[in-house]
């Protein structure tokens, strides 16, 4: 890459103002907790056993999610690495991906349409003379919306790193006819070990954070986590002593996972592949092995399905027309729209001057420790923000905020700059191989032909790169758009977003109207994700 002194003071200038303001705001949150005179009322109340209880049950609904979605992940995988080639495969395994992209709010009510007092599973018990034994709300509540969020990560992660065995090792099981639980001993499970911790720990880090699912599911306060907790401490109890507490021993909880998590091997990014390319495998030939793998992906498919099936089928019976002109739906969705965009261009505004910050230290031949230290804090910066979850950030700036009176004033931004930072990690996730890949490609030629600053965005930069940042913008808004736990405490009347809206009519029991607003929802967010991945017509010009 070659940047001339001006660009290079530019880009630096951009990532370093971009970190300030990141660090900044997290810093101002976490001090509100910290200050006030509240850390000794908080000290008090960690010897409260409701705190450790509520601790006990995160970690414990934590672990279980994880063991449950890892241990029903294997063989998903195993049997989709098994039959590489059969009609609609390509499309079971894009279906992986939707859960990590729908709004965690539309999922619980899918789920709640499924697994539900009222839901299909019980009707079918019910015709079946069984009664209604499944109560969703609970623990089992809680198991079943993480594993439906996290079985497809973890099976995805997986079979990502099977499709990766070379051929040959299975055209020489089937040479020296190796049985498939040789096969599986000495070829298949050698990959999945090493596999299993990072993807554990990345499941586990998501379940112990959890805070929508807990909050629709729990059904009360012993099916209560850290986060739901806070939650209840300012929202319905206005208890700041509790609130400081329990986001401290959030944090604390979070900093132990990540710094676990960056001492365990990653798992690749899986990508889109459908291993299209794999030839059939020899070890598979077998008539039990083919109708047990296609009977799992059957029932596999069907566990996605179903819930997105439910909010489609429930959602198209409620009446849209008249959702759609209510004032406070109008009202509900120009905030949701407005919150996103803002929220999606900060993410990719700070995620740009990162990356150009980044590339610029590393043109350097012997960068001083003060450049050596930015781009590495930078670079760290993506999962760093994960350190302070949502809720913990609402509550140090709802603190702040509530004494002078500026809490719903203010709220539109601030909810709109935790969603940027909830997002980061996606964007800097889709933009930093891009930008890789493309200043390997154009760097020399650019600098050949003397093009800099707007001329080189122009034509090289901007045509090369446009699908990634529309991508990542998309993304981002999606993000923001199904997002509830950024604006729960904000929430209300001066304040109503979608998912905010979608929630009050569901704790109403206007669970027609929540049926209907979900459907919307997640239309929205399905037109933002498609007009994001569409590449342009010209979007391979200006590469070379």
């Amino acid at each position: 890459m070659y940047l001339t002194g001006a660009e290079f003071r530019r880009s630096l200038s951009a990532g370093l103002v971009a970190l300030l303001a990141v660090l900044g705001f997290i810093a101002v949150a976490v001090a509100s907790l910290a200050g006030f005179g509240r850390l000794a009322d908080a000290a008090a109340v960690l010897n409260e056993p409701y705190v450790w209880r509520i601790l006990r049950f995160t970690l414990y609904q934590a672990c279980l999610s994880t063991l449950i979605s890892v241990a029903l992940a294997i063989p998903v995988a195993l049997a989709m690495a098994r039959r590489p080639q059969f009609p609609g495969r390509i499309w079971i395994v894009r279906l992986m991906a939707v859960p990590l992209g729908l709004p965690v709010l539309i999922g619980a009510l899918g789920i709640i349409g499924i697994w539900g007092r009222q839901g299909l599973f019980n009707d079918m018990l019910d015709l079946a003379a069984l009664g209604r034994p499944l109560q969703i709300y609970g623990l089992q509540g809680i198991l079943i919306a993480h594993v439906y969020f996290n079985l497809p990560l973890a099976a995805r992660l997986i079979l990502a790193g099977l499709e990766r065995v070379p051929q040959e090792y299975f055209k020489t099981a089937a040479m020296l006819a190796m049985p498939q639980r040789s096969v599986f001993r000495l070829i298949e499970w050698p990959v999945i070990a090493p596999l299993i911790a990072g993807v554990a720990g990345l499941i586990f880090m998501l379940c112990a954070t959890s805070f929508t699912l807990v909050l629709i599911l729990g059904g009360g306060p012993a099916a209560t986590t850290i986060e739901v907790a806070i939650y209840q401490a300012l929202r319905f109890d206005f208890n700041p002593a509790r609130a400081v507490a329990l986001s401290g021993l959030q944090i604390v909880l979070t900093a132990l996972v990540l710094a676990a998590l960056a001492f365990l091997p990653r798992a690749g990014d899986p990508g889109t592949s459908a291993s299209s390319e794999a030839g059939r495998r020899p070890d598979a030939d077998h008539r039990l092995s083919r109708g047990f793998d296609f009977a799992l992906i059957a029932l596999f498919t069907l566990w996605l399905i179903l819930p997105l099936a439910v909010i489609v089928v429930k959602g198209a019976g409620a009446d849209l027309i008249g959702l759609l002109v209510e004032p406070v739906f109008l009202r509900a969705t120009a905030t949701s729209l407005a919150i996103a965009l803002s929220a999606a261009l900060a993410a990719l505004a700070v995620a740009l001057s990162f990356i150009a910050a980044i590339g610029a230290i590393r043109t350097l031949r012997a960068p001083e420790p003060f450049y050596r230290g930015s781009a590495g804090a930078m670079s760290a910066m993506g999962s760093l923000v994960l350190l302070v979850p949502p809720i913990v950030l609402g509550t140090g700036w709802f603190l702040l905020l509530r004494p002078f009176g500026l809490t719903d004033t203010a709220a539109p931004a601030i909810v709109a700059a935790i969603n940027a930072l909830m997002a980061l990690p996606f964007v800097l996730r889709v933009l930093q191989p891009a930008f890789a890949v493309h200043r390997s490609r154009t760097a020399r030629l650019a600098a050949s032909l003397g093009l800099s600053g707007l001329a080189r965005l122009r034509i090289v930069d901007w045509p090369g790169l446009r699908r990634p940042v529309l991508t990542a913008l998309a993304f981002a808004m999606a993000l923001s758009l199904g997002d509830l736990g950024a604006v729960a405490l904000f929430g209300g009347d001066q304040l109503t977003t979608l998912p905010w809206l979608l929630y009050s009519r569901l704790g109403s029991y206007r669970t027609d109207d929540a049926n209907g607003l979900a459907l919307i929802l997640g239309a929205l967010c399905l037109v933002l994700m498609i007009a994001g991945t569409r590449a342009p017509r010209n979007a391979g010009r200006g590469q070379t």
